[in-house]
């Protein structure tokens, strides 16, 4: 499409001698000539006598004007649309992808944090609410629940031990099981060996099958949800001191339970620095 230029369709009103006093003030500063002499174009030519200075300078400010104003063609246009768009759509692309990373970073932290946190915050619940059969710690001794119940029914006590996939160690029972008077002390002990060539700090968390047991399950000292540290190929013994709260024999949805099985499962928990091992070499 051919661009066309604006022309300035201007009445300019002949200069008289009887021209109003009133006129600007700056027309005798300004020059006065032919049209084409002030850049003018589509206006006839006029003799100074003919023009007024202050509507010469009215003819170049409409002269500029026309010239910013001429139109733009079609092409023009949709090229300028389509660079916004496709900037436009940059842009969102960009939002997208940094939401989409700030997402995928927050979602790896909290993670991160959910894996230190879950061995104390599984000890909390479990204690609250008894979950998975947790079992009660006894602080302070109460003479009538050590009485061992003269009508009571010895409980069989299974042991099992295990380790979590990443955990270098073996873990073990020293006893299969035993047997046990509800009111009556026993005193069972673990085995754990460190496989590595470096030190392994870990902690284990237990629970009681079946876990209506558990609320009669009472321990007196043990290892459980504390940080065992074992060093470069070493193997300790870990003691369980517990009993059964003599209440069990009047439960009466307790009494079908002849075996009770505690079960220990250690996991890992971090990696020691090489400052300390050079230390405990």
């Amino acid at each position: 499409m051919q661009q066309g230029r604006a022309r300035a369709n201007l009445t300019v009103a002949p200069w008289s001698s009887k021209t109003s006093s009133s006129a600007c003030a700056s027309c005798s500063r300004v020059p006065r000539g032919p049209a084409s002499s002030l850049g003018l174009r589509g206006i006839p030519e006029l003799g100074e006598r003919d023009m007024r200075p202050c509507s010469l300078l009215l003819l170049r400010a409409a002269s500029a004007s026309a010239a910013l104003c001429a139109p733009v063609g079609l092409g023009g246009v949709r090229g300028i649309s389509k660079r916004a768009a496709e900037e436009a759509r940059r842009e969102s692309i960009k939002k997208r992808n940094r939401r989409a990373v700030m997402y995928l970073a927050g979602t790896a932290i909290a993670w991160v944090g959910i894996s230190y946190a879950a061995v104390p915050l599984y000890k909390i619940f479990c204690q609250m609410t008894g979950f998975g059969g947790t079992t009660r710690r006894v602080e302070e001794f109460v003479a009538d629940k050590l009485t061992p119940r003269e009508d009571a029914r010895p409980i069989r006590i299974t042991f099992d031990g295990g380790v979590s996939a990443n955990m270098p160690w073996v873990f073990r029972p020293q006893q299969r099981d035993l047997l046990l008077v509800p009111g009556e002390t026993a005193l069972a002990f673990y085995t754990a060996r460190n496989k590595t060539d470096k030190a392994i700090t870990g902690v284990a968390t237990y629970n009681v099958y079946p876990p209506s047991a558990g609320v009669y399950f009472n321990k007196i000292q043990c290892f459980c949800f504390e940080e065992q540290r074992l060093k470069a190929n070493e193997e300790i013994d870990m003691p369980v001191f517990f009993f059964i709260d003599p209440e069990i024999c009047d439960d009466p949805s307790m009494s079908g339970v002849h075996n009770i099985t505690l079960s220990y499962t250690f996991f890992k928990t971090d990696d020691v620095s090489e400052d300390e091992v050079g230390d405990e070499d």
